[in-house]
């Protein structure tokens, strides 16, 4: 009877993980994205952003974009696009709190082959992602955490 017991409640889980990746599925717009380095507010993307994520019921695709971003021309203008960019894309998983993207296509290369881990919650229609405490991609002696909010548009 334990056995049964415990087999039920891990169907009843596995269900409801597989229920609410397939209620994640759809468009979503960023509506904000702040960033912590080592406990202090970084505004390298400004404080208006741009963005969009996808999700299906396997596949998450995200591109942002900083506020105000020109064309480049020059070697340095090129470089500060690049720095005023993330995008990325691979299959996920849920795991309890987690949205797991084992990342197969990125604009920065050391992601490609590894696993971005997103803490994730749903208020309405607004997903709110932030990334566990990593090294800060710019400085990696510091501790960077970002946190973002996206509304589903479909």
């Amino acid at each position: 009877m334990p056995h049964l017991l415990a087999a039920i409640t891990l169907l009843t889980l596995s269900v409801g993980l597989a229920h609410a990746q397939s209620s994640l599925s759809g468009t979503y717009r960023l509506l904000s994205y702040t960033v912590e380095v080592d406990g202090t507010p970084n505004t390298t993307f400004g404080n208006s952003p741009k963005g969009f994520a996808v999700l299906t019921d396997t596949r998450f695709t995200a591109i942002i974009t900083a506020e105000k971003r020109k064309f480049g021309q020059t070697a340095e203008d090129k470089a500060a696009l690049w720095d005023t960019l993330v995008a990325y894309s691979g299959l996920y998983r849920l795991e309890s709190d987690k949205l797991i993207t084992s990342v197969d296509t990125s604009w920065n290369e050391s992601w490609n082959g590894m696993q971005q881990i997103r803490v994730w919650r749903i208020e309405g229609r607004r997903l709110h992602l932030a990334t566990v405490p990593a090294p800060y991609s710019r400085d990696p002696s510091k501790t960077a955490v970002a946190r973002l909010v996206w509304e589903k548009t479909e």
